[in-house]
């Protein structure tokens, strides 16, 4: 199978250049490799445009300079990087990251994988910084936005990413793809390296852990589920505050009746796998589908 990669890049020279050299050691190479420079300042294009002379199925495209930061940005960023290889015929398109680092098996193990089984529309692996998920009580049928790779029937089918500004569009894929019919997989047997670890002062985990909470109100997650997540939340560090938070950031947000971006219809599938799931769990019981296992920290 034939694959592009789409990786939208904003001020990532101290870690674009690890990312390039893990692509260029890739044992199946892309067609073709569009980095979109979101207004970058630091360095970034100089760096892109280097490895460009030496290889030409790497392409990089230049958006101008934006004052506003959101999440939005990153999905038109990508939708500029689709748009240069409309003329392509390619099997797969994947959205990687500027600062992921991959084993040179990675693609050709999830080629693999869409290959074996067409009923795959959507595959990943997990991604290890100073966290690893463990995958005993994460849902394997969520695909880190790390490293997403799209059977091009399932990423035209989705409509690609949603420009949701509060974030949350990769998930919006992973769920938009399995409410269509896709089956949608993140594989354990690997890992992709994220370079950028997260913050460790207390505050900014607590900030973040807010953060959760308010993406699962927006993005439609079960009250019931929040409750159950927000225990879970409390047995990881920081200890009970950092579930405390989580379960802040959606009970803020439901009462301030924050509007979501997503369709009723989407709310509504989402609900009711995390309704199965927590019936799974609770009762022990195991399903044919290895994905239902406990609520995601």
């Amino acid at each position: 199978m034939t694959y592009v990669l789409i990786t939208p890049a904003r001020n990532e020279a101290a870690f674009i250049e690890l990312t390039i050299k893990s692509v260029i050691a890739q044992t199946i190479k892309p067609l073709r490799w569009v980095i979109v420079s979101d207004g970058s300042t630091d360095g970034t294009d100089a760096i892109v445009s280097r490895y460009a002379l030496e290889y030409p199925w790497l392409v990089l495209v230049r958006m101008p300079a934006r004052a506003d930061r959101h999440f939005a940005g990153k999905v038109h960023a990508v939708n500029a990087g689709v748009a240069a290889i409309k003329d392509l015929d390619y099997d797969v398109i994947a959205s990687l990251d500027a600062d992921i680092s991959l084993d040179p098996e990675h693609f050709s193990f999830l080629l693999g994988k869409l290959a074996g089984n067409p009923r795959l529309g959507l595959v990943g692996t997990p991604f290890k910084d100073s966290l690893v998920y463990d995958y005993r009580f994460v849902s394997i049928e969520h695909v880190s936005g790390a490293c997403q790779v799209f059977r091009r029937a399932c990423f035209e089918d989705i409509g690609g990413y949603v420009p949701v500004k509060s974030g949350g569009v990769d998930h919006i894929a992973v769920l938009t793809a399995r409410m269509k019919g896709w089956a949608t997989r993140t594989f354990t047997e690997k890992v992709c390296l994220h370079h950028r670890e997260m913050g460790t002062a207390e505050h900014n985990v607590l900030a973040a852990r807010f953060r959760v909470g308010t993406l699962d109100y927006l993005l439609g997650a079960h009250p019931l589920w929040e409750l159950f997540r927000t225990v879970y939340q409390m047995t990881r560090p920081p200890f009970v505050a950092g579930g405390l938070a989580v379960l802040s950031g959606y009970v803020w947000s439901m009462l301030r009746l924050v509007e979501k971006p997503v369709s009723d219809e989407l709310v509504a599938f989402r609900r009711r796998e995390q309704m199965q799931r927590l019936k799974t769990f609770l009762t022990g019981r195991r399903l044919r589908s290895p994905s239902h296992l406990a609520p995601s920290p």
